[in-house]
């Protein structure tokens, strides 16, 4: 009994006057629609600081924030599907479309972080002068304010609704907030002279 009552927050078993599933999913959307705009927000800001300085670091954790602001479109999904009836075929609802939105989340940060691999070669085989040395490390702490702040929302909301996806995308995010970090580091050392941190950084 006690472990119908917990999926009751994610998958909509528990039962009232108001349909619990409905509330989750309202609060997921709305979960997942702020932390989007806080990764894309971020990571159009450093799209500028990227095409100004010409910084592969900054590149790299640009495409991986963008990565990590999509993932918003399968876990919207998710909560979306899972606020159908359940059927004859899905006896339980759709909820544990969740389980789904994971790997697709995977999946994407995956795709992103090979990409950045790419640049990363091919900018460490193809030196190239990194400009605007403020700026970058400007955008470096953005990058970790903006992941951090979307870390804590999304562990926040995450645990109120009882959603393990919508958790773990958070913990993700505070994460990538310190690997933005390495991006101020790299500006630090190429300003030491060192040009070739910049494409290693990451």
């Amino acid at each position: 009994m006690s472990s119908h009552n917990q999926g009751g927050a994610a998958h909509g078993h528990t039962h009232g006057t108001i349909d619990p599933s409905i509330i989750a999913t309202q609060r997921g959307l709305w979960a997942i629609k702020w932390s989007f705009i806080g990764l894309f927000v971020t990571t159009v800001i450093q799209v500028v600081v990227v095409y100004f300085s010409g910084s592969v670091a900054l590149l790299a954790d640009t495409m991986h924030n963008l990565g990590d602001a999509c993932t918003a479109i399968p876990l919207g999904v998710a909560f979306v599907l899972g606020r159908r009836k359940p059927s004859r075929r899905f006896t339980y609802s759709y909820g544990r479309v969740e389980d789904f939105a994971g790997v697709a989340v995977v999946l994407t940060i995956f795709a992103s972080a090979v990409v950045a691999g790419y640049e990363s070669v091919t900018r460490f085989l193809h030196p190239q002068p990194v400009r605007y040395l403020g700026a970058l490390a400007a955008a470096s702490i953005i990058g970790f304010l903006g992941n951090e702040g979307v870390a804590i929302f999304r562990i926040k909301v995450g645990k109120e609704m009882g959603s393990a996806a919508l958790v773990a995308d958070g913990y993700h995010a505070r994460i990538d907030g310190f690997a933005s970090l390495s991006v101020l580091l790299s500006a630090v050392r190429v300003y030491l002279g060192y040009q070739i941190a910049d494409p290693i950084a990451r």
